[in-house]
């Protein structure tokens, strides 16, 4: 038996959440719907702007936020990361002891600044973050700790580690170690831009091939460089044992290997879609290694997605992911 069902690799960052208005994106010149990475400077600067605002904070990163719902649903979570020795970082692994979910971090942290995320949610609920990842930046093969990836079942990697010279080698060779332990990996696209940006990363990652693979629609689109789903689906099936695509209102669809299946969607009034992606896959990778099925973890990572798209931040409170769980299986 395993020891864990998740060994997750990400960045590790403070998300500060606040709502604006579609005008302040145009008039500061931010992309909307992207992460884009941005200088300490220029996340000041929108800081200052947005200093008189109500906000929120909590810790994010996108493999952070799945391996966190893996934990709280139950499920057991490791997770590979770099903070600093500075008052975020005792934040952010304070979030993750909180969670159950244990980590490479030591007591003794490296000097730096912890990254952070500025995330900007306008009224259509759409996400927009601008992200300075800090000491982030410089995780490596340093971090990695191979007896505790060997001893879980899924390597699940965040796709935003691609813009890391550093990150990169380090998954390639958690990839490696891996496949050679027989340990399943998943890896996230995580955002358009990455796929759009950092593409040659994105395929030196995958190499021959991925066990499982989430992706949004965009970002699916942009992978198959086609216009049609039906065709990315095609294209993504070269690369990918088996793989999501989440669709937001639309649902999602699966393809477990034989068949391509889709999964209906969970209506609601979204107030916030930051970490919807992020809880589909934790709650998809619990359902999988909990004795689910493809299908019947599509349908509670749809249910657990629609929780945390109704509420600000990307993760639910800890009593909450367990009541998403029994509303699942009184189904």
């Amino acid at each position: 038996m395993n020891k864990y069902d998740v060994y997750g690799m990400g960045n590790a960052l403070v998300d500060m959440e606040f709502e604006v208005p579609e005008a302040f994106l145009e008039t500061m010149g931010v992309e909307k719907g992207f992460m884009t990475l941005v200088d300490e400077e220029r996340q000041f600067e929108l800081l200052e702007y947005l200093r008189s605002e109500r906000s929120v904070r909590s810790g994010g990163g996108s493999a952070a936020n799945t391996v966190v719902a893996n934990a709280f649903l139950g499920g057991k979570s490791f997770y590979t990361c770099l903070v600093s020795n500075d008052e975020m970082g005792d934040f952010y692994a304070q979030e993750l002891a909180h969670a159950g979910v244990d980590t490479n971090l030591a007591e003794r942290r490296a000097a730096g600044v912890t990254g952070k995320c500025l995330v900007m949610i306008t009224p259509d609920a759409e996400r927009t973050m601008n992200t300075y990842l800090g000491i982030s930046e410089s995780l490596s093969v340093a971090q990695l700790c191979p007896d505790e990836l060997r001893e879980s079942e899924f390597l699940y990697v965040e796709g935003y580690l691609v813009t890391s010279p550093s990150a990169r080698p380090a998954v390639v060779e958690a990839m490696n170690i891996a496949r050679a332990a027989g340990v399943r990996t998943a890896l996230s696209f995580s955002d358009p831009s990455m796929v759009k940006y950092f593409r040659l990363g994105l395929e030196e990652i995958v190499g021959e091939g991925v066990d499982l693979l989430f992706c949004n629609r965009e970002e699916a689109l942009l992978w198959g460089e086609c216009r049609t789903l039906a065709k990315a689906v095609d294209v993504l099936r070269q690369k990918a044992g088996a793989f999501v695509v989440t669709m937001g209102g639309e649902g999602a669809l699966i393809f477990d290997g034989y068949a391509v299946h889709e999964i209906a969607p969970c209506p609601v009034t979204p107030l916030d879609t930051n970490g919807a992606g992020d809880m589909f896959a934790g709650a998809f990778l619990y359902g999988i290694t909990h004795d689910m099925n493809y299908v019947q973890a599509g349908e509670f990572a749809s249910l657990a997605a629609s929780k945390v798209v109704q509420s600000f931040g990307p993760r639910l409170r800890p009593e909450q992911y367990t009541q998403a769980l029994a509303e699942f299986r009184a189904r």
